[in-house]
């Protein structure tokens, strides 16, 4: 699949349903994930830099984000033939070292990457608890950096914000990643 026309959604926009395969056996679809207070999903990869600096923020703010009420899974969409490094088997360990306590899935066709207009990886998407869409950004301030003492937890601010009064923020920091590896048309 090439990559998707410019697909911008704007906020409050509907979570796409979907029904992925995850390391741990399972399948998981939107009203598996969500949460009490909403969803908020990462479109990731094992191999980009970007995330393996990242890897182990997701999982600990995904489990803080757990805590506190929200759905979280992560998204592989990469193609694993042209990058073996994206292959399930490698999602399998890379969920393992990392110490996910969310399901990891595979998108194997890219339909779902394609359907929210994923970019890069890590790519962020909040929604609430009516699965409408209120963050679209970065984990942190830091990127893939180590945190600093300025370190600022974007993602988390976002999310309470949400669970708190519905709403995202006005101002949300796009992510920066390795872009989507798309399949040949």
């Amino acid at each position: 699949m090439p990559a998707p026309a410019d697909v911008t959604h704007a906020m409050g926009w509907p979570a796409e349903p979907f029904n992925l395969p995850a390391t741990d056996g399972k399948q998981y679809g939107l009203g598996d994930l969500r949460g009490v207070r909403g969803l908020v999903l990462f479109f990731i990869c094992n191999h980009c830099p970007y995330v393996v600096g990242v890897a182990d923020r997701l999982a600990s703010e995904g489990h803080a984000l757990m805590d506190m009420g929200f759905g979280v899974a992560a998204i592989c969409a990469n193609d694993a033939v042209a990058y073996p490094a994206d292959s399930f088997d490698n999602m399998v360990s890379f969920a393992q070292v990392h110490q996910f306590p969310f399901p990891y899935l595979h998108d194997e066709t890219q339909a779902v990457a394609a359907a929210y207009g994923a970019v890069c990886t890590p790519d962020i998407f909040g929604f609430d608890a009516m699965l409408k869409l209120q963050y679209r950004g970065r984990l942190d301030s830091s990127g893939r950096n180590t945190p600093g003492p300025d370190h600022v937890r974007e993602l988390f601010e976002a999310m309470k914000r949400v669970a708190r009064t519905g709403q995202g923020p006005v101002e949300q920091v796009a992510s920066i990643g390795c872009s989507i590896k798309w399949k040949a048309a």
